[in-house]
């Protein structure tokens, strides 16, 4: 996958995580309740068997919303070949790496964006350096649970660092 792929959603190459693990509540953008890591009722299979008219159907959350394609790198880099549909057991796992992925996502996002940004040469090698890690990274189930107290933390308190220029 090309740098300029990472970000890039493709639910065809996912296992429909995002309607398994995420939550909503009924209202003005979604038609009903569902509680985390439960399978949305209008799947079929790995696919959304209202997607044709998730708006008219009350689920204009699920059209707005975009995983930055932490999904399908998970079900490609993390999971190859296996989906939480055919392995009932990796659930869990597949739950928790596409959490921690969308983390990696938004942080190469917004790596991406401090580009724009007068950084000193220092900074600005730094920001490039955890990019390429982030990007080119083939991530597994520990260092996935590990990015959110290790990795993700020093880039916190990187772009904490460069908010004071």
């Amino acid at each position: 996958m090309s740098q300029a792929d990472r970000l890039q959603t493709d639910c065809s190459k996912c296992a429909a995580l995002c309607c398994v693990m995420l939550a909503f509540d009924k209202g003005e953008d979604f038609a009903f309740d569902k509680n985390p890591c439960e399978p949305c009722p209008n799947l079929s299979g790995h696919s959304c068997a209202i997607h044709h008219k998730l708006n008219q159907e009350g689920f204009s959350g699920c059209v707005a919303y975009d995983c930055l394609g932490a999904g399908n790198r998970v079900i490609e880099e993390v999971f190859p070949g296996q989906t939480w549909r055919t392995e009932p057991r990796l659930t869990p796992l597949m739950m928790e790496a596409f959490s921690a992925m969308r983390e990696v996502h938004k942080r190469i996002d917004l790596l991406r964006a401090a580009e724009t940004l007068q950084l000193t040469e220092h900074d600005d090698r730094m920001r490039r350096d955890f990019l390429n890690h982030l990007e080119q990274h083939r991530w597994s189930v520990p260092e996935l649970d590990e990015f959110e107290v290790g990795l993700a933390l020093e880039i916190d308190i990187f772009f904490h660092g460069i908010s004071r220029l």
